[in-house]
């Protein structure tokens, strides 16, 4: 299946304009370009009621969180979502993640928190698990300071942050941590060094492709063994059994769509509630081309629909 036309015309713009992949860059450069593609505030969604930012003692000093309030009637707690930001661990913010956040906590509706976890190389792997996992673990004890209900928690994230979100589930049960009721994998990465058709096919210079892949992992990784660690690599995971209920969403034309695809399935084997989406005639990212995009905005959609059920 052919690219989406509206894919297809974003492919099209970059080529012409000289678009620079990321995996050509120093890290300065990479993240100077990443933060400068950040999409400002979807005008189809209503504003949270209050975004506030709070620093919390996370495992190396000060951890920030950005908390999403949303316009809701009543006064009984909210169920609340951790996000955890995508930019394959070496890229990315708070603010990258602005209009996903904003527009899951109005459309669920939920409190949501988004993690500004510690980036690699200079914090390599597991500083970001530590993190993303001592944010679930504060938000768990202490939401009812911001209007949230502490034991209805979900997880999610897109990219690299999917994969946070699978190994803070699994790092959740191993310690007998918070319970997570539900998790969303949006285009996750779920083994390091992962050899797929769709790592194979998945090339196009113009997006997120098989070469970008090892650059990010280079940098998260201060020694390749770190890769073996399901905390690295979730697939890698000897037992996926107990963890909570699923939403993956992959997409056709993704470097990550088999190894996504495969822990769906893992998960399934295990007796894991299983939700899988593919998009067909996407690239990894699409969710950002939500101001564009209607199947961006029907996916945005469905991770709701998910989330409240899960969290009902």
């Amino acid at each position: 299946m052919p690219l989406h036309p509206i894919a297809e015309g974003i492919r099209n713009y970059r080529q012409a304009t000289g678009f620079t992949p990321l995996y050509t860059m120093s890290v300065d450069e990479a993240r100077k370009a990443d933060s400068e593609t950040e999409a400002a505030a979807w005008d189809w969604i209503e504003p949270p009621k209050e975004i506030f930012d709070l620093d919390i003692a996370g495992p190396a000093g000060p951890l920030t969180l950005r908390v999403y309030r949303p316009r809701s009637e009543g006064d009984s707690p909210l169920p609340v979502l951790v996000y955890f930001f995508g930019g394959g661990f070496v890229v990315g913010s708070l603010d990258t993640s602005e209009s996903f956040c904003r527009a899951l906590s109005s459309m669920t509706p939920c409190v949501v928190v988004s993690v500004g976890y510690r980036l690699a190389p200079e914090h390599p792997f597991p500083a970001a698990i530590d993190d993303c996992y001592a944010a679930v673990k504060w938000v768990a004890g202490n939401a009812s300071q911001f209007g949230a209900d502490g034991g209805r928690i979900a997880v999610a994230g897109d990219s690299n942050g999917g994969s946070l979100a699978a190994a803070v589930s699994l790092m959740a049960r191993d310690d007998d941590g918070p319970q997570i009721s539900a998790q969303v994998l949006v285009y996750p990465a779920m083994r390091y060094g992962a050899e797929t058709d769709s790592m194979r096919d998945n090339k196009d210079p113009m997006f997120f492709n098989a070469h970008s892949v090892p650059w990010f992992w280079n940098h998260y990784l201060a020694d390749p063994a770190d890769g073996d660690s399901p905390y690295a690599s979730p697939l890698n995971a000897t037992d996926h059994s107990g963890l909570p209920a699923t939403l993956m969403l992959t997409a056709e034309f993704c470097p990550l769509r088999d190894e996504g695809e495969a822990y769906a399935e893992a998960l399934s084997r295990a007796k894991v509630p299983v939700d899988y989406h593919r998009y067909a005639d996407l690239p990894h990212g699409f969710l950002s081309m939500a101001a564009v995009l209607d199947t961006a905005r029907e996916a945005l959609g469905l991770i709701a629909d998910f989330l409240r059920q899960r969290l009902a």
